[in-house]
C-alpha cells in the first residue's frame, strides 16, 4: 500500500532528471538546429574541463511519461539526450527507446566509458574518446569502436598540442574516420581553436574542427 497517496512509478520507467531545456544543438552533425534537450543526473567520470558539473548531483525523478510531455510542450521533434553521463542511468537504453517510438529524431551523447551496444539503432550516438588532457583517458571503451556506425561521431575535445598528437594518432592508427565522420573540438577557454584549425590542415586529417556554437552565442549560460 502507498501511505503517502501519491503514485509509485515502477523503477524501470523512472529517470533522475537535471534539467529538460529548449536551445540549439551547438554540436555534433545537428549544430544550429532547434532541439529538446534532456540532460541527466550523475556522472563516474571527473573530466578537468567538464562544463555541467552541477549535473552530478541532484535532479529530479521523472517518468517516462512526465518526461516526454515536458519534450513535446516545446513543439520540436529534434530531441537530444545528454547528462552528465545519461547511460549511467540503466533505464536510459529504454527510454531512448520510447522516444524513437514516440517519432522523435533522438542523439546521445556520451562520454565513451559506458557499453552503448544496447543503444537503439535509430538513435544517433556521439561518442566521446577520452584524451589525457582531460584525466580519464584510460576510461575509454575502446570495444565501442565496433558498435559504431556511419550515422554516428566520434568527438575528441583537445586540450593542448600533446592532446593533438595523440588523437591524431588515434585516427590515423584506427582508421576511425572509416567508421564514422570524426569531431575535433578544442577545449573552451583552453586550446586556441585558429591553432587546432592549423594543426588540422597542417596534416591533412580527415576530422572536422567543431566549434561550441551555443558557447559563441550565450557562453557558459546554464540551460543554453
Amino acid at each position: 500500500m502507498n501511505v503517502s497517496g501519491k503514485t509509485q512509478l515502477p523503477a524501470a520507467e523512472r529517470l533522475k532528471i537535471s534539467e529538460i531545456f529548449y536551445s540549439l544543438q551547438g554540436e555534433a552533425a545537428s549544430t544550429g538546429k532547434p532541439t529538446v534537450f534532456v540532460r541527466l543526473t550523475g556522472c563516474p567520470l571527473r573530466c578537468t574541463y567538464c562544463d555541467t558539473e552541477y549535473a552530478f548531483f541532484g535532479g529530479e525523478w521523472m517518468g517516462f511519461d512526465a518526461i516526454i510531455e515536458r519534450v513535446r510542450q516545446h513543439g520540436v521533434d529534434r530531441v537530444c539526450v545528454t547528462g552528465g553521463e545519461p547511460l549511467a542511468q540503466k533505464n536510459c537504453i529504454g527510454f531512448l527507446r520510447l522516444l524513437c517510438d514516440s517519432g522523435f529524431d533522438v542523439s546521445l551523447e556520451t562520454a565513451g566509458a559506458h557499453d552503448i551496444s544496447a543503444v537503439d539503432s535509430r538513435v544517433v550516438r556521439v561518442v566521446d574518446v577520452k584524451t589525457p588532457g582531460s584525466g580519464e583517458h584510460h576510461r575509454n571503451r575502446v570495444e565501442n569502436f565496433a558498435d559504431i556506425g556511419d550515422r554516428d561521431l566520434l568527438k575528441f575535445v583537445i586540450c593542448d598540442r600533446g592532446d593533438y598528437e595523440w588523437s591524431r594518432q588515434q585516427v590515423v592508427d584506427r582508421q576511425l574516420d572509416r567508421i564514422c565522420e570524426v569531431l575535433f573540438s578544442p577545449s573552451f577557454g583552453q586550446q586556441d581553436p585558429a591553432a587546432l584549425a592549423e594543426w588540422i590542415l597542417e596534416d591533412r586529417l580527415p576530422v572536422r574542427l567543431q566549434l561550441q556554437l551555443h558557447k559563441q552565442l550565450w557562453g557558459e549560460e546554464k540551460g543554453r
